[in-house]
């Protein structure tokens, strides 16, 4: 029997395993800011990679969730480990199983999380049990952290350091249709805040400066910051300001959005950003924010990954294409750092941060089997 045959045996006889360890996971409710929450989904992990040979070590945190890392394979072994990345936190808040329940429907299964990506982590652990059953012990480090969904800015500094420890990054989010995904934009957050001079705007119109019209002026020239040619995207997502329709507003402020696809281009949006100047010499403004996550870009190392990748895919019986995206991961920061890194290895399915969100079942086995020969071959 060749070996992507028999991983994908070894994988098979692990699929009632995955299916209710993919369950318990998505019944275990986890906001990123539900700290009680997320830690318990990491215990329960923490007990499942225990119980499949792992070396656990937990990362306390304050605030957020804690880390979770695990260490499978030889004690000591000349090779670097590969780096398994995903995370524990969900965009759902607490109560959601009442009106997006666990369930299987029509070769689906769906609920809170399961998507994005708690598939994810069941397939990566069945993986991994699929090689132990073979006998195949390579060195590998399962990394999953309690705040992506929010930026990461807890676990961004362990992702880099174990990231830099590693031959290569696998990353279990999602896959892009049924692709993997070789290129990921940028991300930024910026925040403008107007302060202007409060005035009745009845009785003392003309001594007001409007916060409020200051900012819209603001808006009209970030909206120009976008140049789609070079995949660079600006979107004020949330504005507020003013207090009542007969004050003229003090303050106003607007979150803004930023992707861009070249890490050169984060410099020349901050510069964009630092620049803007209040035109009402009665109203100040203040800028925050900028990129947080740095974008993933196609280089040699990814495109001999997602090579291999395919390779093995047809092995197995299916085609894999690449893709890019919009959206970012943790896959961000370990590909800005050098490190071959090859994201969307997870789930295939639908819906990620909305209501349907739900995954193919027929797809779990042969893309988990795809994980483990991954694994086996690098």
């Amino acid at each position: 029997m060749n070996e992507p045959a028999a991983i994908l045996e070894a994988v098979n006889f692990q699929s009632k395993w995955l299916a209710t360890t993919l369950r318990d996971l998505v019944l275990v409710e986890s906001p990123s800011d539900n700290k009680p929450s997320v830690d318990e989904a990491v215990h329960l992990v923490a007990s499942l990679a225990k119980s499949s040979g792992g070396h656990v070590k937990i990362h306390k945190q304050k605030y957020f969730g804690d880390v979770l890392e695990v260490r499978f394979g030889p004690a000591r072994s000349s090779s670097k480990p590969i780096l398994l990345l995903g995370h524990l936190d969900t965009v759902w808040p607490l109560g959601t199983l009442r009106t997006m329940p666990w369930r299987k429907r029509d070769g689906r299964f769906y609920g809170p999380g399961v998507l994005d990506m708690k598939s994810g982590v069941a397939m990566a652990l069945a993986a991994i049990r699929a090689l132990n059953q073979l006998g195949v012990s390579h060195p590998i480090t399962l990394l999953l952290n309690p705040d992506e969904e929010v930026g990461s800015p807890v676990s961004r500094p362990i992702t880099e350091r174990l990231a830099l420890a590693s031959a290569a990054v696998l990353v279990l989010e999602p896959a892009q249709g049924l692709a993997c995904k070789t290129a990921r934009k940028g991300v930024g957050d910026y925040r403008l805040h107007v302060t202007g001079i409060a005035s009745h705007s009845g009785v003392d119109f003309t001594s007001g400066h409007s916060a409020i019209l200051e900012l819209a002026c603001l808006l009209h020239t970030v909206a120009g910051f976008t140049d789609l040619r070079r995949g660079l995207t600006v979107n004020p997502g949330v504005i507020s300001g003013g207090t009542r329709s007969n004050v003229v507003a003090e303050h106003a402020f607007a979150d803004i959005d930023v992707r861009i696809a070249r890490a050169s281009d984060a410099a020349h949006v901050d510069r964009l950003f630092r620049s803007l100047r209040c035109t009402d010499p009665g109203c100040s403004l203040e800028v925050t924010g900028g990129i947080n996550r740095p974008p993933m870009e196609r280089k040699p190392g990814t495109v001999a990954l997602y090579k291999q990748a395919r390779r093995l895919a047809a092995d197995l019986g299916f085609q894999l294409d690449e893709a890019s995206t919009g959206g970012g991961s943790d896959g961000n920061f370990t590909a800005a750092l050098g490190i071959p890194t090859l994201d969307g290895l997870g789930s295939v399915g639908e819906g990620a941060h909305a209501a349907h969100e739900s995954i193919l079942i027929h797809h779990l086995v042969p893309r988990t089997a795809l994980l483990a020969a991954l694994l086996a071959s690098l």
